[in-house]
């Protein structure tokens, strides 16, 4: 099994000041692609906390996936904090050079050119002609903070990420979740590869609590079904998608 771990990068996260919608994205997107979310952090802009906490995610999961820090400013030290953190030192990638002059020309700044210092041992990954590589240290993908550019990096790559997909059903219920409790306690039990969520809806739609039932094999997922279709009360079970 395929695992990420996601790591949101930047004071302004922390403050409030920006809110994170980089993470809700990845999630949905790694999702679809099979591969599961075992965590989300969001840390400082401190050095010693984005290396040690990449490290650790990087031994943890499968991907990892950083957001923010990556910029010619004082407070983007993502990369230098990752080479920190797994001892390696850093270099001028010439490609990157290359395109930040061919972006920037005579405008290009030493601020610019501190964008090109990458760790030993870093892959660069084409996404897209015409645009900038992708950095990929080890088995972690460094993207900027900005969503718009996230988007088009990720998105741009996330083909190398799929394996066996999650099949999703779902359980749409008129009842309380007190009701139900010893049918999931069950169905659990019974079935201990099988990821079951209740989610109860307050208003605005027709059902009191949504049941969500997801494996990668098809076959236990059905059987799954079936026995909590057959433990629930019959008269409170809605629909099933």
């Amino acid at each position: 099994m395929e695992t990420a771990g996601i790591i949101i990068i930047g004071n302004e996260i922390l403050s409030g000041k920006v809110t994170d919608i980089n993470s809700p994205y990845l999630c949905k997107e790694l999702r679809l692609l099979g591969v599961e979310v075992k965590q989300i952090i969001t840390i400082p802009d401190i050095p010693e906390i984005i290396g040690q906490t990449v490290k650790e995610f990087s031994e943890a999961c499968t991907w990892v996936f950083t957001s923010g820090g990556i910029g010619p400013t004082h407070d983007d030290i993502t990369v230098a904090s990752i080479a920190r953190g797994f001892g390696v030192e850093l270099f001028e990638s010439p490609v990157i050079i290359e395109a930040i002059k061919n972006y920037h020309g005579k405008s290009m700044t030493t601020a610019h050119r501190r964008m090109a210092m990458i760790p030993v041992g870093s892959e660069l990954l084409e996404f897209a002609e015409g645009r900038a590589t992708q950095l990929q240290f080890q088995n972690i993908f460094v993207f900027p903070g900005i969503p718009e550019y996230l988007r088009v990096r990720f998105s741009g790559i996330k083909e190398r990420f799929r394996t066996t997909p999650i099949v999703l059903k779902q359980i749409f219920l008129k009842a309380d979740e007190g009701e139900i409790a010893d049918s999931l306690d069950a169905t659990q039990a019974e079935f201990p590869q099988l990821m079951l969520g209740s989610y109860p809806k307050i208003s605005g739609s027709d059902y009191n609590v949504k049941l969500t039932l997801e494996c990668r094999d098809a076959e236990y997922l059905d059987q799954a079904l079936k026995f909590l279709c057959e433990c629930l009360p019959e008269e409170c079970v809605l629909r099933v998608e």
